[in-house]
């Protein structure tokens, strides 16, 4: 994918798992919500690998062990390897790896993830900032995560130990909803100390870089639900991207995304991974995709035509990505949605 200003959803006559090497899938939100598996993402990617495609499982969920994902995602109807699942846990584990001894010791305000990570890059897991810790670390708890647990952090930095954050998620998809991420336990120990994390997760180069790593990707697709990790993370890493309207990001946030945040692809599901994508062309003042032309008037994005919804969807991506150019779209797209039923 190129750098710079995308127009408009691109197009692929081939399907999406043949065209590209290795799928890097996000899994809140792209795979399961809550634990349940979301609707049709079993058959699509049991379907995706069969045919030659290589699944990794991208994360920024610092909590649960790669061992434990790999048994979830199986249990699932995915077979699943846990060489499978690379987390933010391990990208910030090398992280801090790079930069205190071997063998020091790591303050955790986190889960089991953590200290598996830590541990795999010889460092030394400790649970109080009197326990002379080298560096603190910060990764999702899960709802049981004791207040307490933001003190330490805030006693160890206060010493100045320098602060390590796995990502700063602020939100991530629950079956109830949506609830309160990493990031937002990030910010309780930001406004308390005044400090800043280092940030390994996406969208940051150091969880890109141990992606590749370990998976040897050559041509890959980044597959995720999140505008401001999963395909900012993939333009970072200047790579192609497709995003799944099965988690946090609706259509009206995907409309008014600026460049860094514009997918390559879109789809309602994972049924996308097993298909071409339609091709969005100008069609006059406007765009055409599918049934459907789009184009930005003087106030409002307009939309006409009849057919499948998501092409509707990517017509309007183009007309309201032109008109921001490198802004975001502040165009009234309600009424356009509404013909959509998105």
């Amino acid at each position: 994918m190129s750098q710079g200003v995308r127009t408009r959803p691109e197009g692929s006559g081939q399907t999406l798992s043949g065209a590209y090497d290795t799928a890097l899938l996000d899994l809140d939100g792209v795979v399961y919500a809550g634990g349940s598996a979301i609707a049709h993402a079993v058959d699509s990617l049991r379907s995706a690998s069969a045919g030659g495609m290589h699944l990794a499982y991208v994360t920024n969920n610092a909590l649960r062990t790669p061992d434990t994902v790999a048994a979830h995602l199986t249990a699932l109807g995915i077979p699943t390897a846990a060489s499978d699942v690379i987390t933010s846990a391990q990208a910030v584990a090398r992280l801090i790896a790079e930069q205190v001894p071997s063998g020091a010791r790591v303050l955790v305000i986190g889960g089991e993830g953590l200290r598996v990570a830590l541990r795999e890059r010889g460092l030394v897991p400790v649970e109080s900032a009197d326990d002379d810790p080298a560096a603190v670390v910060q990764g999702f708890g899960g709802p049981e995560l004791p207040w307490g647990r933001f003190n330490e952090a805030c006693y160890a930095i206060a010493r100045g130990v320098p602060w390590f954050a796995s990502n700063t998620d602020l939100t991530i998809p629950s079956v109830r909803g949506i609830v309160p991420g990493n990031g937002a336990g990030v910010e309780v120990v930001r406004i308390a100390t005044g400090a800043e994390p280092q940030i390994a997760g996406k969208p940051l180069p150091p969880m890109h870089r141990e992606t590749i790593l370990r998976t040897g990707a050559k041509r890959p697709l980044v597959v995720g639900d999140r505008l401001d990790t999963d395909i900012e993370g993939a333009f970072n890493g200047e790579v192609d991207s497709l995003l799944v309207l099965t988690g946090v990001t609706d259509a009206a946030q995907l409309l008014a995304a600026p460049p860094q945040h514009r997918p390559t692809y879109v789809d309602a599901d994972l049924r996308g991974l097993l298909t071409g994508q339609p091709e969005v062309t100008g069609a006059g003042d406007g765009f055409r995709c599918g049934g459907w032309t789009a184009k930005a008037g003087a106030e409002r994005l307009e939309l006409d035509g009849d057919g499948a919804s998501l092409d509707g969807l990517r017509a309007l991506c183009a007309a309201a990505w032109t008109a921001a150019g490198e802004g975001t779209c502040a165009l009234d797209a309600e009424k356009a949605l509404a013909r959509l039923g998105l």
